[in-house]
């Protein structure tokens, strides 16, 4: 049996510990994968079953969570939901629908509320309580992840359940 000398040792310890963080990266990305952004961050629209038509296309949907659009075709009017800035879907939703940061989105808000072009969207912490006002708000309509869909109203944007 040979004997490691102290350099030797102290390279194989140094061999060990990096392969242990290697394997440990990679169980941690592998596990953290399907939790960690649900869904890669899909987004879905719903509607309560007056007034948002059943698709729409991007375009007209970001027009109507722009606040550009008042009423729906049939006189109901809109009534934006949507989650919180500081919620994970909410900060998704400024960037995907709006393009915008949480803090830009709430500006841009605060901006046309105070310039009267607009009604200020009603904002949840929660996609449940959302889904509920939803379903419960003639002409509302709402963003929420893909994976808090359910069976409810969802909106086809372009021939998509998401974006």
């Amino acid at each position: 049996m040979k004997v490691l000398g102290k350099d030797n040792s102290y390279k194989l310890m140094l061999l060990v510990v990096r392969r242990s963080f290697v394997v440990c990266f990679v169980l941690l990305a592998v596990l953290a994968g399907p939790y960690g952004h649900a869904d890669d961050g899909a987004l879905a629209i719903i509607s309560n079953s007056k007034g948002a038509p059943a698709e729409m296309s991007m375009s007209e949907i970001k027009t109507v969570f722009k606040g550009e659009r008042q009423r729906w075709s049939d006189g109901t009017k809109v009534v934006i939901a949507l989650m919180k800035t500081t919620t994970t879907s909410g900060s998704t939703t400024a960037q995907k629908l709006y393009g915008m940061s949480s803090q830009e989105l709430n500006r841009f808000w605060l901006g046309l509320v105070f310039q009267g072009k607009a009604k200020a969207p009603k904002f949840f912490a929660s996609e449940s309580d959302l889904k509920d006002y939803v379903r419960a708000t003639p002409g509302a309509i709402g963003v929420i992840g893909l994976t808090s869909l359910g069976d409810g109203k969802s909106i086809l944007i372009d021939g998509n359940k998401s974006f």
